[in-house]
C-alpha cells in the first residue's frame, strides 16, 4: 500500500492506494496506528479477489459470515477508523458488484485487493473514542467519551 497526504488541515486528506494482495483491516490499522489517526473517515472503491463480509444477528449479538471467494468491483467502500481503547478500529460497509451485476454488502471483516483499491482518507481533527455497549455487545462510537 502506499499513500499520500494530498491536503494539511485542518482536515487532513490522505490518498491510500492499494495493491494487489493487500488485505485491506489490518493495513488500515497498522497504518492508522503508524500515523496516530485516532478518528477519521474514508471511502474507497476499486476491486476485491475474495472477501469475508457480515450481516450483524441482533440474537447472537454476533456476526453471520457471508465468504465471497470471486473477483468483485468495489461499487462503494465507506468506513471510520476510531480508537478503541488505545489501539485503531476500523469500521466498514462495502457494497461489491458481481460480474452479472447483481450485488452483495455488509460489515468488512476481511477483504483482499484485486488489482487495486482506491482510498480517500479524511482525519478530523478531534477524536472519537469507541466504547463497549452492553446491550450489543460491540464497540460503538462515544461522542462523549
Amino acid at each position: 500500500m502506499k499513500s499520500k497526504i494530498l491536503n494539511k488541515g485542518p482536515e487532513r486528506t490522505i490518498a491510500l492506494v492499494f495493491e494487489k494482495g493487500d488485505d485491506v483491516v489490518p493495513i488500515l490499522e497498522q497504518f492508522a496506528k503508524q500515523h496516530t489517526l485516532s478518528a477519521s473517515r474514508f471511502s474507497a472503491i476499486g476491486a476485491l479477489r475474495a472477501a469475508v463480509l457480515g450481516y450483524f444477528d441482533w440474537e447472537r449479538k454476533d456476526y453471520d459470515r457471508i465468504t465471497v471467494n470471486e473477483q468483485v468491483e468495489v461499487l462503494s467502500l465507506n468506513g471510520d477508523i476510531t480508537l478503541d481503547g488505545d489501539q485503531p478500529k476500523v469500521h466498514a460497509h462495502v457494497v461489491l458488484g458481481r460480474r452479472d451485476g447483481s450485488t452483495i454488502g455488509g460489515h468488512v471483516l476481511q477483504a483482499t485487493v484485486q488489482p487495486t483499491l482506491e482510498v480517500l482518507l479524511i482525519e478530523s481533527p478531534g477524536y472519537l473514542r469507541k466504547t463497549c455497549n452492553r446491550e450489543t455487545g460491540l464497540a460503538l462510537i462515544d461522542i462523549d467519551a
